[in-house]
């Protein structure tokens, strides 16, 4: 559901801390020519992700998809969360299709 991966990353964007962003973003070398280069941090740690993840561990992986295309180092990371979680879930058919969409994007 779509309101689903609105909710998430609002969520994500309310508890982001700006201090933290700028740390990260040298420590991830997002300068010009960097391999992080274009990377955007909300600076959120990850056990507020995680719990984040968790709470929408139902969201449908195409809205997971969209999650793993941004900017946003933290809406790619918690939607790997959300794979995780989705796969522990799964019997061999739903896991292999859990991996056939991760390698997808």
């Amino acid at each position: 559901m779509a309101n689903e991966l609105k909710n998430i990353k609002d969520e994500l964007q309310k508890i982001q801390d700006p201090e933290k962003a700028k740390i990260l973003l040298k420590f991830f070398k997002t300068g010009k020519g960097q391999y992080g280069e274009g990377d955007i941090f909300l600076g959120i740690k990850v056990p507020q992700q995680r719990k984040i993840a968790k709470k929408y561990s139902s969201i449908q992986l195409d809205n997971i998809g969209q999650l793993l295309k941004s900017n946003i180092h933290e809406f790619r990371l918690t939607s790997l969360f959300i794979l995780v979680l989705k796969y522990k879930k799964e019997d061999f058919d739903g896991k292999k299709e859990i991996v056939d969409f991760y390698l997808s994007h």
